[in-house]
């Protein structure tokens, strides 16, 4: 399922508590946040693997010893990790070392990191890293934890609420999602995530993740069972809107949008039921960047109903 998780708000208040200590011991910085500043504070070792290249993961093992680390974890382990779970990034809580795989693209390196940095600050996280655990190979465990990292890669990176402070100055558009992964150094996806999480708490909001949805466009592989990557719902959606497949909104997604190679691929406004069956309306706008296509939908109003009345009546 492409649906993000939403976590308790006493789960989100002691995640928030540790990323703030994380902020304030560095200074309370402008963004954009140096993760580099962020490994320095923590003592966090980095490096770099390949999961298509099991002798590079090898040679990071002997590199690591050859260190003076007493690095008990094999290479074999850690290729059958990155395997099983087709890791992108890895934290090593034994060592306190973050590695990342050199074959991700480079701008999505900062949120793998990320990631990984609030693995390490959560402790109830390291008996889950690299283990084949009988309660933690749960899904729905997995599912908890990489929400709870999702979460504090993006309190972190996006500083609190610095940045909620100034998405809620701006209009609820993808132009401002842009303006805002610039000024904070992160991309537009991860940008865009936080913002549907920030404009979302009180109003229903909606983010889609997907490949481009026009037929004509969609990739060789593209499923249309799954057709999201991920499927953004805000806390206020999540809590009137939760029943809505993803297959049916991105289908109305694909009836507005243009075969536009890049940029503006189209707006309109999108009926949505709610869990109790009633229709409302959502203005929706998607904009595709090339990586990966953004659609964000804001709730509007309920749909009036019409009640038909006889002529004799």
């Amino acid at each position: 399922m492409a649906k993000n998780k939403i976590l308790s708000s006493r789960n989100e208040a002691d995640i928030n508590r540790r990323i703030e200590r994380v902020l304030k011991d560095l200074g309370n910085p402008e963004p954009p946040l140096r993760l580099d500043q962020v490994r320095e504070l923590l003592k966090i070792d980095f490096g770099y693997y390949s999961a298509s290249d099991p002798g590079l993961l090898q040679e990071t093992v002997h590199r690591f010893r050859k260190g003076g680390h007493d690095f008990k974890l094999k290479a074999q382990k850690l290729i059958q990790v990155v395997k099983k779970f087709d890791l992108r990034a890895l934290f090593i809580p034994a060592h306190n070392r973050i590695l990342l795989d050199k074959d991700e693209p480079t701008p999505k390196h900062r949120w793998n990191e990320a990631h990984e940095v609030a693995h390490s600050l959560f402790p109830w996280h390291e008996g889950a890293m690299l283990g084949d655990d009988k309660d933690t190979l749960v899904p729905s465990c997995h599912d908890e934890l990489e929400g709870e990292a999702n979460f504090g890669a993006g309190r972190l990176l996006f500083l609190q609420d610095r940045f909620t402070q100034e998405a809620l100055a701006l209009e609820r558009t993808i132009d401002s999602v842009k303006f805002l992964a610039q000024k904070f150094g992160n991309t537009n996806t991860s940008t865009f995530w936080r913002c549907v999480e920030t404009w979302g708490q009180e109003t229903p909001i909606v983010g889609l993740i997907t490949g481009h949805p026009h037929p004509d466009k969609r990739a060789s592989d593209f499923d249309p069972a799954k057709p999201c990557k991920h499927f953004i719902q805000s806390r206020a959606f999540a809590a009137h809107f939760s029943k809505i497949p993803e297959t049916d909104t991105f289908d109305q997604v694909a009836d507005y949008c243009t075969r536009a190679r890049g940029g503006p691929l189209g707006s309109d406004r999108v009926q949505l039921t709610d869990d109790n069956g009633d229709y409302h309306i959502f203005e929706f706008e998607t904009f595709n960047f090339f990586h990966s296509v953004l659609t964000l939908g804001i709730y509007v109003e309920r749909k009036p109903t019409f009640v038909a009345i006889s002529a004799g009546a």
